[in-house]
């Protein structure tokens, strides 16, 4: 056993359709949105709609699903307006993720715009612990992403996260989602063995290694330390095949979702492509 590889699909046409295009390359886990990433709002899941996902998640064997939240939210914005609205959208995307039993929803930390990263990280724990108020008998956990240090966003560094979930009363429910391309780009050096153990040494340490709870595997076009969020196919960007050879055959991440987010190409040719190299990596 190895990571459980998979790739984000299209939800296009309904979120039952999904299953299908995760079959078509043999998909152990998938990520998907529930609803537009462009749109704050959406139209309520239908009944036929929910009572096909669960009928195409047990047909397909497809179990491990992740959701990513809305590109729009911000959880970190010092705009009270702003914060309010995303706060709201970020519960109704955790409530779709109750509906469909879906554990994981991952987002982005969010950006400080300006205020500071102290404030925003700040700003980051008092959303989501309102989250927790508003929805307390929820299940899903929010899984916050790491991410390559672009502008103002939070997340670059693991003592940000840690930061996040230590100030969040409910901490159980809070866990991490660690993104390959964004790590590199933010600094984070693991293509030799050393560097990866050192990586993985920092991350257990500071944020606890119980907290991983998804992998986005993606190379990255940009060198190292560059904070610039470009993903690469696997082995073809600056972070290279031997550092995803020592992820792959960590034992640690046994059954933990690894989900693609490179380009697609043609017919969704290239997932296989990318899933035929991280598979062919396993020892």
């Amino acid at each position: 056993m190895t990571l459980a590889f998979g790739a984000h699909v299209s939800a296009s046409g309904g979120v039952d359709k999904a299953f299908a295009r995760g079959e078509e390359f043999s998909m152990e886990a998938i990520q998907i949105f529930t609803k537009s990433e462009r749109q704050w709002r959406a139209k309520p899941l239908d009944d036929d709609v929910i009572d096909a996902f669960f009928r195409e998640r047990k047909r397909s064997g497809i179990d491990k699903i992740v959701v990513h939240d809305s590109y729009l939210i911000n959880l970190a914005s010092p705009k009270e307006v702003l914060r309010a609205k995303s706060i709201d959208a970020f519960k109704e995307e955790l409530t779709r993720c109750e509906t469909l039993s879906i554990p994981s929803l991952v987002t982005h930390p969010g950006a400080h715009t300006g205020c500071g990263v102290d404030v925003g990280l700040q700003n980051v724990v008092e959303s989501l612990n309102r989250v927790h108020d508003d929805l307390p008998d929820l299940k899903v956990r929010t899984l916050l992403e790491t991410t390559a240090g672009q502008g103002t966003t939070l997340g670059r560094t693991f003592e940000e996260l840690a930061t996040i979930v230590d100030g969040v009363e409910a901490k159980e429910r809070v866990k991490v989602c660690l993104d390959t391309c964004h790590i590199f780009a933010a600094g984070y050096d693991f293509r030799t063995e050393d560097g990866y153990a050192g990586m993985m040494r920092q991350f257990d340490e500071i944020i606890g290694l119980e907290r991983l709870q998804a992998i986005h595997l993606n190379d990255s076009k940009n060198p190292l330390a560059s904070n610039k969020d470009r993903h690469d196919h696997i082995g073809e960007g600056e972070i290279g095949r031997e550092a995803f050879r020592h992820l792959v055959n960590d034992a640690r991440l046994e059954g933990i979702p690894a989900l693609l987010e490179t380009d697609k190409g043609d017919d969704n040719q290239l997932d296989g492509k990318n899933l035929v190299t991280l598979r062919g990596m396993v020892a």
